[in-house]
């Protein structure tokens, strides 16, 4: 099994290398399209958060795997499936800690790791019930060009000060705290507008009454740092909410963050753990608990 540095590198460089092709896998539709990969679940149905959305999505769409279900050897065994021979594992991760004395003081000290899982998608698993196989349960919905009241509802409810102009630019304003956003009638789709919104209201949970990161994050990689946690955090929102990123970012946005990434292979982890802590804010309207000890 892989070290831990060479783990990090393993998920940083998958990430990069799916960013230069210019269609990272999380921009990718994962519900109504062939192409897409579902909210990775595991096996018990519970969903994955953190870096292993991402490992899993790319994973899914590098093989196109359309089940929501992801299992362990044994835990495909338990529910009654086999692994078909020759399938191959796709990697998550673990966080955990564990004690060890100080050789200095004779101190118990917690240290962290990381340790590396593998498991196995429901396509790639026989004798499974049938529920673990398909197409999502939910299609993704064609919105249109008029406003949704439902996702309308969602955003108004996480409290946001959500302004509308003529000016064509969507931000978020930290001085002030609040969101600017075009009228929906000037984008393409409705989709494209709440998609947009989501990763406006993702830089929104950073603000200081709030998931306090910006105060956390004040050194170079800043800037480039917080549009990833942005990017991250609206496609986790979205598939939450049954939506299709649709979103256009410069080739500058995606140059600063491979810059980053390559200074720091760690980075896209913390860039996940805060972007799934923003989702959580929004969808539940408080922090998000720490990644699971269980990776699968």
């Amino acid at each position: 099994m892989a070290d831990t540095f060479d783990l990090y590198a393993h998920v940083t460089d998958s990430i990069i290398a799916s960013l230069k092709a210019g269609t990272p896998a999380w921009r990718k539709p994962w519900t109504g399209d062939k192409g897409g990969a579902p909210f990775p679940l595991r096996s018990n149905g519970e969903p994955y958060s953190g870096i292993n959305v991402l490992m899993l999505w790319l994973a899914a769409d590098a093989k196109g795997y359309r089940a929501a279900r992801w299992f362990t050897y044994k835990q495909a065994q338990e529910a009654g499936g086999q692994v078909r021979k020759g399938e191959k594992s796709s990697t998550v991760v673990k966080y955990g800690t564990f004690e060890r004395e100080d050789a200095d003081t004779g101190e118990e000290r917690r240290l962290p790791y990381l340790k590396a899982y593998r498991v196995f998608n429901a396509e790639q698993i026989d004798g499974l019930p049938a529920e673990y196989y398909g197409t999502p349960a939910e299609p993704a919905r064609d919105l249109g060009t008029e406003a949704d009241p439902a996702l309308d509802a969602f955003f108004a409810a996480t409290g946001a000060d959500i302004r509308t102009s003529d000016e064509p630019q969507a931000y978020y304003n930290p001085a002030e705290d609040y969101i600017h956003m075009p009228p929906i009638a000037t984008f393409h789709s409705a989709a494209g507008y709440y998609a947009t919104l989501a990763h406006e209201a993702t830089h929104w949970t950073g603000h200081k009454s709030r998931l306090d990161r910006f105060s956390r994050f004040t050194d170079r990689k800043a800037y480039a740092f917080e549009e990833l946690i942005a990017e991250i955090g609206n496609c986790m929102t979205c598939a939450r909410l049954g939506l299709t990123p649709d979103f256009d970012q410069s080739g500058a946005y995606v140059q600063s963050w491979l810059r980053a990434l390559k200074d720091d292979t760690r980075l896209i982890f913390k860039a996940a753990s805060e972007a799934q802590k923003a989702a959580e804010w929004l969808v539940k309207g408080k922090p998000a608990e720490k990644e699971e000890g269980a990776a699968a």
